[in-house]
């Protein structure tokens, strides 16, 4: 009779467990990257009443008799279901899409997370509610080693993209084939073009580019309007066909040395309209941070002033082979155990790791459908544990009354 007495106590301590497991979940139903944990049960030692004896010629055998001892909690579990997404369109605010964890840095310790809300602080540094620093690769000259080592990502917003000397500038279109021959003092021959080039240091220069009709092809003369140096000059010729070829490249030399050339041989002479444009310039002058934007493989880019987007770091994921064995820490953080296995470390949508989603945030994955009716299992478990002591006492209430 002793024996309901205690079975009924675990009983009562077990239930009580999960009602915590419940009410914990429950509690954090709004919380960014929860996941939602379960209780499990299995039961205690059992009493051997009688030992199993095997057949013999005469008689069967005999199946062991036992009285079990009372339940004790096997484990809680922990469910990591993808949890909803809410949509915030702040960039910084990330979430992953499918399998991994963000890892930040929790003084001189890595801890995982499934919660992306992140902002840049006072020293550019990318890093979570608590002031953890999130972990990935600093690019260099837009160039991203992810086999390297990972430290925290840093951004300063002063930061600036130094100059890109200008070296060549594309013409490209079609020059009607009506144009008449230059006569001057017209200047129905000629056709005027402008481009804006950098010099080493980042200064602006326009440049002047003039076709001229000469009957046997067209001259290009090329001024920099801006330190009056040139014009330089360049020819172009069109066969039959309107095809063009360059009989001689037009180039400028800078005041500061710098020399561009002009590519004109994608320039065609078939009738019709003119497009004559121009194409492309390279080179660009210096910009400062105007904006980030950061890609579902986790790629953060700069876009400056002067239009440029450079690739300037990249977030971290990491996985494991048994998610489940990570340890809670508190602040919606995990700690890798001795069960959960080392942490593989690699950049989103690869090596089995999800894509990322600026401007939203995961979820809670608790389902408080499930957690009401696990609360009610937890409560009627523990009404009937109650009843059990209960009971017990009252039989044991009755054997006392026997001697009177």
């Amino acid at each position: 009779m002793l024996r309901s007495l205690f079975s009924g106590i675990t009983g009562l301590r077990q239930h009580q467990t999960m009602m915590d497991v419940v009410a914990n979940n429950i509690s954090n139903v709004n919380t960014t990257g929860y996941k939602s944990s379960s209780a499990i049960f299995e039961d205690t030692l059992s009493q051997l009443m009688r030992p199993a004896g095997a057949p013999t010629g005469t008689t069967g055998g005999v199946n062991p008799s036992q009285v079990g001892l009372g339940v004790q909690l096997g484990g809680i579990s922990t469910n990591f279901a993808q949890g909803s997404a809410q949509t915030t369109s702040r960039s910084t605010d990330l979430m992953i899409q499918g399998d991994g964890f963000f890892r930040v840095r929790n003084g001189t310790e890595i801890d995982y997370t499934r919660a992306g809300a992140f902002s840049f602080d006072s020293n550019g540094l990318l890093t979570n509610d608590e002031g953890m620093a999130v972990q990935g690769w600093t690019g260099v000259n837009g160039a991203i080693n992810t086999s390297g080592t990972t430290g925290d990502i840093q951004i300063p917003k002063s930061t600036m993209l130094p100059p890109t000397v200008t070296t060549t500038v594309t013409i490209d279109g079609n020059i009607p084939a009506d144009t008449p021959v230059d006569n001057p003092p017209t200047t129905n021959g000629t056709l005027t073009l402008g481009a804006t080039v950098y010099d080493s240091l980042g200064m602006a220069h326009q440049l002047s580019m003039v076709f001229t009709n000469t009957g046997g092809g067209y001259t290009v003369d090329v001024t920099d309007a801006t330190a009056g140096a040139g014009p330089t000059q360049g020819l172009i010729t069109f066969d039959a066909t309107g095809v063009g070829t360059v009989s001689q490249a037009p180039s400028i030399t800078l005041v500061d040395g710098t020399n561009i050339n002009l590519d004109i041989s994608k320039i065609t002479q078939y009738g019709g309209d003119r497009t004559l444009e121009t194409a492309s310039v390279d080179g660009a002058a210096a910009g400062t941070l105007q904006q980030l934007q950061i890609q579902a493989d986790g790629t953060i880019v700069g876009v400056f002033s002067n239009e440029q987007k450079i690739r300037l770091a990249q977030v971290s994921l990491a996985n494991f082979n048994n998610p489940m064995g990570l340890e809670k820490i508190g602040n919606t953080c995990f700690r890798s155990t001795s069960n959960s296995g080392m942490p593989q470390v690699s950049n989103p949508s690869s090596g089995g790791m999800g894509t990322l989603l600026s401007g939203a945030l995961e979820m809670s994955n608790v389902d408080l459908a499930q957690e009401f009716t696990s609360m009610i299992v937890a409560q009627r478990g523990f009404q009937a544990n109650s009843k059990v002591i209960t009971t017990s006492d009252e039989m044991l209430q009755d054997l006392v009354n026997l001697k009177r």
